[in-house]
């Protein structure tokens, strides 16, 4: 047991180093293909879910949250790209790399990482939840919540800074409508729910603490605010509607987003651990 727990500290160390230097090169990218960054990103997220949460929910546990996160991310996204619902109208285009279908491979994958982070997050706030009648609620609603932040802080810069895809009609939020995130709840709320389902017919419950995704929550928070540090001087971008946007002002206002709201719910996730091992 004790080998285990070492071998699961190292993997986590190696985890989170690849994580923070993927979202550093996104920063400073210099020679490296932009794809490439992405897909590191992506999949040093992808694999610090897989690794954690074979600690907290087993391999059976994790392979079903994967399961359900690529499912339906990739059948809302598919929707959303030929339909408009429930995000508006919007297009991928060649950043992120090879699609299924209209979505890019890295995309789906994507929700994986962030989705799991966030609920772990969800938990260290919540503490013990029952999935027991009404209060299978509690933690999907709430998990949901701090995804969708996540989302508010990258949406305008991976969208209208990176064009990394594209919104057709444009939107308030530096040009990215208030139907994304409306629509970015809802879908992420789908996964939580029918995880919490799984977790309520099968019984099992998260081993150990919530401290790694706390610090990796964290350090996603801060790899946004560092995209201010090369981007001050750039000028304007223009959304489709060919309105125009200060890339200073897009970059300010995912570091203000970062700090205060992702970061509060670290913050409040830490406080609330912390109490509960004291007490405990």
């Amino acid at each position: 047991m004790t080998s285990r727990r070492g071998a699961t500290v190292v993997a986590l160390g190696v985890v989170f180093a690849w994580y923070a230097i993927a979202r550093i090169l996104e920063i400073f990218p210099g020679s490296i293909p932009q794809t490439a960054i992405v897909a590191l990103d992506v999949l040093g997220a992808l694999a610090f879910a897989l690794v954690d949460g074979a600690r907290g929910y087993g391999l059976r546990g994790i392979v079903v949250f994967a399961g359900i996160c690529v499912v339906v991310g990739n059948v809302v996204e598919n929707l959303g790209v030929a339909t408009g619902f429930p995000f508006g109208h919007y297009s991928f285009v060649n950043l992120m790399g090879p699609k299924l279908w209209h979505v890019p491979v890295l995309l789906g994958l994507a929700y994986i990482g962030m989705a799991y982070v966030a609920w772990r997050v969800a938990g260290a706030i919540a503490g013990p939840v029952s999935f027991a009648g009404a209060r299978v609620l509690a933690l999907p609603l709430l998990a949901a919540a701090i995804m969708t932040s996540w989302d508010v802080a990258q949406d305008p810069v991976w969208a209208t800074v990176l064009h990394g895809w594209v919104w057709r009609d444009g939107g308030p939020w530096f040009g990215v409508p208030v139907s994304n995130y409306l629509g970015w709840y809802g879908t992420v709320l789908l996964i939580y729910l029918l995880f919490a389902a799984y977790l309520r017919k099968s019984g099992d419950g998260v081993e150990g603490s919530a401290g790694p995704a706390l610090l990796f929550y964290a350090v996603c928070a801060a790899g946004n605010v560092m995209q201010i540090l090369p981007r001050q001087a750039v000028g304007v971008v223009a959304d489709p509607t060919g309105k125009l946007w200060q890339v200073g002002d897009i970059t300010r206002a995912s570091a203000l987003v970062s700090i205060f709201v992702m970061g509060g719910f670290a913050v409040v996730g830490w406080m609330r651990q912390a109490r509960r091992s004291a007490i405990g």
